[in-house]
């Protein structure tokens, strides 16, 4: 749930539980007032009574004339209240009620029905009336129910409305604060995906409020530090690169020089040994072939191992040679089973070596992958030189139909993604339609190392 809707709601669940018990005292109060009126109203009318009696006793009133609730009716003024008096001789009760009821129709009914259930209204006042220690009747006022529900319910009604502007005037001002005050935390995320797809170099902005102001700066240290690790690594990474390719350089010279050397030189001894043995005698010819076989195959193998060690044509001739002399030899030793393509789009000689050996290594593993586990019919690589970026593409109609796969022993993609990363550039992988892998990869050219190449 979104936090300014969940804050929302819980200050209307707290206004509202707010509103339930203030309605509820308000309905107590009314009640009680409603009593006190009633009770007030039989005190004061009890009084003029017992006054009456009194004069009455003095022989300034009439016996006949009470009780007389003119001076009351005159005074009182409050509607809706019936009295009545019970002699104590059991004479006829007198009764009076002053005002008209008000119209049922000024209130809702269930408000009606739950006011009555909680409390009650009309209830009756007694008092007795006395002089000198002689009861003469009782004195009962009975106040309207219907006086008593709808001053109840205009008191509730005015609450109602006064509180209903109030929650809304608040819940509005809450919101709007809220949503400002919760801003920052959009830029946050907003600044974290951004760091999550790479580009760590991206600092949030300062923000008003202290508490935002540390996580923005908290994270902000987190993601130079980061950047720093990431540089570093990236830094060790190309200086492993290029030591393992000195050291592929070292060997592959080696290689042709001492091996290549004394291989040629012992098919030179067994050619000798083969020519003297045809004119001296046979029995050495056999044995001298037999040398010049095994050294042939040794010949073989160190050109082989040369090849993968380090191409002579990119020192010699450039990557566009070695990414053609490496396609074809795919096609010599597949045979029929998958057919290779190379297109190149561009002046590879641009590129600088980094870049150079590292395309040249991830087309060697992307090749070398389809033929041991794609069982492709065609693959297709090609090479985009621009000014400022270089793009290589691998693709093929294998049997890959979902990513990512599953993990194996190999560390052929991981040791492509590391080369990737080490030269700041990305890594791409993506299904063919029906089926087949697509790899791509993007490089940055620097031009400083371009000019220094």
């Amino acid at each position: 749930m979104n936090l300014q809707v969940h804050l929302l709601f819980r200050i209307v669940v707290v206004a509202l539980a707010c509103l339930l018990a203030t309605s509820a005292y308000v309905l107590y109060r009314s009640d009680l007032q409603s009593r006190q009126k009633t009770e007030v109203t039989a005190e004061s009318l009890g009084r003029q009574l017992e006054f009456q009696l009194l004069s009455i006793d003095a022989g300034f009133g009439h016996a006949r004339q009470f009780p007389d609730f003119t001076l009351w009716k005159q005074t009182a003024g409050v509607p809706g209240v019936c009295v009545r008096f019970e002699a104590a001789d059991a004479a006829a009760p007198y009764s009076l009620c002053n005002g008209a009821k008000p119209s049922e129709h000024r209130w809702p009914a269930v408000f009606e029905t739950f006011y009555r259930r909680l409390f009650s209204p009309g209830l009756e006042i007694s008092r007795p009336i006395a002089l000198n220690q002689r009861v003469y009747g009782a004195l009962t006022v009975t106040p309207s129910a219907e006086m008593d529900i709808a001053q109840a319910w205009d008191n509730i009604r005015g609450l109602l409305g006064l509180s209903a502007v109030t929650v809304l005037a608040v819940c509005a001002l809450v919101y709007l604060s809220i949503a400002r005050a919760l801003r920052p935390a959009g830029i946050i995320v907003a600044g974290l995906e951004t760091m999550g797809k790479g580009n760590l170099a991206y600092r949030l902005p300062p923000f008003e409020l202290l508490e935002w102001q540390q996580t923005a700066a908290a994270i902000n240290r987190l993601a130079a530090s980061q950047q720093q690790l990431l540089e570093e690594r990236q830094k060790l990474a190309v200086k492993l690169i290029n030591l393992q390719e000195e050291e592929r350089r070292y060997l592959a010279r080696e290689l042709h020089d001492e091996f290549g050397q004394c291989l040629a030189a012992i098919s030179a001894v067994a050619a000798s040994i083969a020519q003297t043995a045809e004119r001296q005698g046979s029995a050495l010819v056999e044995e001298a072939d037999q040398i010049a076989r095994i050294s042939q195959r040794m010949m073989g193998n160190v050109r082989g191992l040369l090849g993968r060690l380090r191409p002579a044509e990119i020192d010699e001739l450039g990557l566009a040679a070695s990414l053609n002399s490496l396609v074809a030899g795919w096609n010599s030793h597949s045979g029929s089973q998958t057919r290779f393509q190379l297109h190149i789009v561009g002046d590879c000689a641009a590129l600088p070596e980094p870049q150079a050996v590292t395309l040249f290594r991830i087309a060697q593993e992307c090749l070398t992958n389809i033929t041991k586990h794609a069982a492709a019919a065609h693959a297709e690589v090609t090479l985009t030189v621009n000014s400022d970026r270089v793009t290589l593409t691998v693709q093929d109609d294998g049997i890959a139909d979902a990513l990512p796969f599953a993990e194996g022993p190999g560390i052929g993609l991981l040791g492509i993604r590391e080369r990737v990363e080490a030269l700041q550039g990305h890594l791409a992988l993506a299904i063919v339609q029906p089926h087949g892998l697509r790899v791509e990869v993007g490089l940055p050219i620097d031009p400083l190392a371009v000019a220094q190449a």
